[in-house]
């Protein structure tokens, strides 16, 4: 499968990366960003001429009148889709500029840059079927599937929806607390804070420059957003009018519902042994492909061994446990980590 990849920003960078770690051959057009020589095209009819598949990376505003340019160059034998995380007003783009001339297909991949570089699994994806040509998910499905990703499929609407209560309402929130200031740069938190402290920094980090595109290419983010509005105010509402004691009858009535409690106290702490367990076998997971990745990526640049790297790793690694007393079972961990990775395959230093 040849790929033209039209568009090489942040999320087009991290696509290729991923295409080419899969070994399948791809070219690349973007005039605002600089792209690799051996994947470099430099005009529109090198891009499509010969590509199986026409992935379109570009923000959504943009889509339908980068699709107007591809059009002339497009073949009935070739399938498009864009990446896009709304996808009512793409899969309209799509329709709009090549309809039932050029097989087509909506989709969204819910990973993003910095997900791929931390090789967080799994990679999923939605595709929304295109009845105009029912082949186009079939296909796409192949593709996606050579990259390693798991594949949902919904309509347009659907994931809209799905998207605006979620995708959508995370960076809402977070986009306030940081314009709030709140719990920036605080010498100490709870842990209830720290969970959204990490999710605020994946947004930053990963999308942020997404944000009004998500809230504005979304038909359903306004009324998501007005929803959780409408919900805070009757919160607010409702303890403005409480008692000022916490022990009040009405005060009670206010609490968040709290998961199943374990029948006995030796049952829970299995229970968050067995969840640390889950956690540490998903951060293993990803540790092993990351260095796979280090050790191609070390091939490529022709570097050797790293044994003398690895010792430096295993004193800083040794540093930091101390912090924590555990340095001599830091030994024994990091050790059978480096042996573990050199047989996958992977690398350290």
């Amino acid at each position: 499968m040849k790929v033209a990849l039209m568009g090489y920003g942040r999320f087009g960078r991290a696509l290729g990366s991923l295409l080419a770690e899969s070994g399948m051959g791809f070219r690349a057009l973007d005039p605002h960003a600089e792209i690799p020589e051996p994947y470099r095209c430099t005009s529109l009819p090198e891009l499509i001429s010969g590509a199986d598949l026409v992935v379109v990376a570009v923000p959504v505003p943009k889509l339908h009148s980068v699709l107007e340019d591809l059009r002339p160059y497009l073949k009935p034998s070739q399938l498009v889709m864009d990446v896009g995380s709304v996808k009512v007003k793409p899969v309209e783009a799509l329709n709009a500029v090549l309809g039932t001339q050029v097989p087509w297909i909506g989709t969204h991949p819910l990973f993003g840059p910095l997900s791929l570089a931390m090789a967080e699994r799994p990679l999923r994806v939605v595709l929304c079927p295109n009845p105009l040509h029912p082949e186009a998910a079939a296909q796409a499905r192949t593709f996606y599937e050579r990259l390693g990703c798991e594949i949902v499929e919904q309509t347009p609407e659907s994931h809209d929806r799905v998207m605006a209560h979620t995708h959508a309402l995370t960076f809402f929130v977070a986009k306030g607390m940081i314009d709030a200031g709140t719990g920036l740069d605080v010498p100490f938190a709870p842990a209830s804070f720290k969970a959204l402290a990490r999710t605020i920094e994946t947004v930053r980090s990963d999308a942020g420059h997404l944000f009004a595109a998500i809230q504005l290419e979304n038909p359903f983010a306004s009324e998501a957003r007005q929803q959780l509005l409408e919900a805070l105010e009757q919160i607010h509402e409702k303890l403005e009018r409480l008692p000022a004691e916490a022990t009040s009858p009405e005060a009670g009535r206010m609490v968040i519902p709290t998961p199943e409690a374990h029948s006995t106290e030796a049952a829970e702490y299995r229970g968050h042994l067995d969840q640390i367990d889950r956690e540490m076998l998903a951060l293993l997971a990803r540790r092993t492909h990351l260095a796979q990745r280090v050790a191609r990526a070390e091939a490529r640049e022709g570097q050797g061994s790293h044994e003398a790297s690895d010792e430096a790793l295993l004193k800083a690694r040794r540093a930091w446990a101390s912090e924590l007393g555990l340095e001599k079972e830091a030994e024994v961990f990091f050790r059978t980590l480096f042996r573990l990775s050199r047989a996958s395959g992977g690398t350290e230093g």
